[in-house]
């Protein structure tokens, strides 16, 4: 949120609009039946898995991965592509690498599948590169896509879009338009626009006109299933589709318009922020695990007699430098930093060792925090920007690895998307996993990695722009009981 500006209350925002439709999950379920398509997640960082559960997610896309995780038999698998992290050529490279081996191994299969372009609910990411990609790759299948379908709507995050707007906010803090709030100033991916229509605009430099992008706003939404579908049906030729959304039966009553448009031939690209899939294959809100359920995940594996934890710490957001202050007051733990200026310079190998060694030794006596520096390091430019990220990403992986094989920890958070993705796929070295559910009500997820190093530690991933002030004490509580 922007500093000393009042926000929007809810009920100011939603004067006017009909009530909430009240729609179930298990009204979704029923309407998906058994004839429904899997959905392939490409989510640019992990954190879109914590608004579901029981679902495998991968961190390479080989089309045997993709047809294990498909031959599960689960309604939707999350392939983690970190294209956040890449630059515009290389993230389209990778997506059209998960497409093009997607559709073959739903064709070795037999089955028959749908994309969604998971992203950002505060707009950072490539777009619309991402969907795009995922058009063309399925026009090469023959399959001709009507509409992308935009929702970064998370309401657990307390992100909402109303009239066409998208909000950043909470009840106790009131809603500002995204564009006003920090998350808009990003150095990658910045923007202006809060009306998601003129935001369509701006990222895609005027291909797609804000007049021509087609609005589902939230008095049609609460209308139902019938009055979405119908909004739906007069897509064609891929014309993006920007959708108000509030609450969790609101998604509800988009995916039974989304299921009612397809059943009359309709296909369609998502590119939607974390709970969209939950609503869309009809699972319910998870409760949050318990430390009994943690337990049971940490029976087995590596770091199962561990007594203390790893957090590593790469957002750089103002949420997470809050939550790292209410963590430091809570347990005093070990903090290591990984000091930016150094893994650019000379003395890059000397200060990881030091970083290691102290993290390894601290680990014995309670938990141990690694974190980037706090003073944000960018580039001239946002493809600079980007290559100095992953070369911090780079040593924070280093440092991971190396506390890994010396002392595996009893479960191990990763606060920030790109940080997530890097730790998990290369720090932890998860190639397959099942996300188990979230630490907290609808956000920060946990993977169970059925493989490798890490086998049966816990791993948390955290998005650095989750949550309030307390969460991170409060998740680090739980694992650690």
């Amino acid at each position: 949120m922007s500093d000393d500006v009042p926000g929007t209350t809810l009920n100011e925002l939603l004067d006017g609009y009909p009530e909430p439709t009240g729609l179930t999950a298990a009204d979704v379920r029923e309407a998906r039946g058994t004839a429904a398509r899997q959905l392939v997640v490409l989510d640019d960082d992990p954190t879109g898995t914590q608004s579901v559960g029981d679902l495998p997610v991968l961190t390479d896309w080989t089309e045997d991965d993709l047809a294990w995780a498909l031959g599960t038999g689960a309604p939707a698998v999350y392939v983690m592509t970190n294209s956040r992290s890449l630059d515009p050529e290389t993230a389209a490279q990778r997506n059209c690498e998960v497409a093009i081996h997607a559709l073959n191994a739903a064709t070795r299969l037999g089955v028959e599948i749908d994309f969604v372009s998971r992203s950002d609910s505060t707009l950072r990411g490539h777009y619309p590169l991402e969907p795009d990609v995922l058009t063309q790759a399925l026009g090469q299948a023959d399959v001709q896509v009507d509409g992308v379908i935009i929702v970064p709507a998370f309401g657990d995050a307390g992100r909402i879009t109303v009239g066409s707007v998208h909000y950043a906010g909470s009840e106790a803090t009131g809603y500002l338009p995204v564009g006003q709030t920090e998350f808009a100033k990003d150095a990658s991916f910045g923007y202006a626009a809060s009306d998601l229509r003129e935001w369509v605009e701006e990222k895609s430099e005027g291909r797609f006109a804000a007049a021509d992008v087609a609005a589902i706003t939230l008095d049609v939404v609460r209308q139902g299933a019938s009055a979405v579908a119908e909004a739906l049906l007069a897509l064609s030729d891929a014309q993006p589709v920007v959708v108000d959304i509030v609450e969790e039966s609101d998604l509800r009553a988009l995916a039974l318009g989304i299921l009612r448009a397809e059943r009359l031939g309709k296909r369609f690209v998502h590119r939607v922020g974390p709970p969209f899939v939950r609503a869309l294959i009809g699972q319910d809100v998870l409760e949050p695990l318990t430390a009994t359920d943690v337990a049971a995940i940490r029976e087995g594996g590596v770091g199962e007699h561990a007594a203390h934890g790893l957090v590593v710490v790469g957002s750089h957001v103002a949420l997470t430098t809050r939550q790292l202050d209410a963590l430091r007051e809570r347990r005093t733990p070990t903090e290591l930093e990984i000091d930016v200026a150094q893994v650019l310079g000379a003395t890059r190998d000397a200060h990881l060792g030091e970083v290691v060694a102290r993290a390894v030794e601290a680990l014995t006596d309670g938990t141990v925090v690694v974190r980037t520096s706090r003073t944000l390091v960018t580039g001239d430019d946002a493809a600079s920007s980007l290559d100095i990220a992953r070369t911090v990403s780079d040593a924070v992986v280093e440092v991971v690895q190396r506390i890994l094989a010396t002392t595996p920890p009893r479960f191990v958070i990763a606060k920030g998307g790109i940080t997530s993705s890097d730790v998990a796929s290369r720090g932890l070295s998860i190639s397959r996993a099942m996300v188990r559910g979230p630490m907290l009500p609808g956000i920060v997820s946990l993977w169970e990695p059925t493989e490798g190093p890490a086998r049966g530690i816990p791993y948390i991933v955290f998005a650095g722009n989750v949550g309030d002030d307390q969460s991170l004490a409060d998740v680090v509580d739980k694992l650690t009981a």
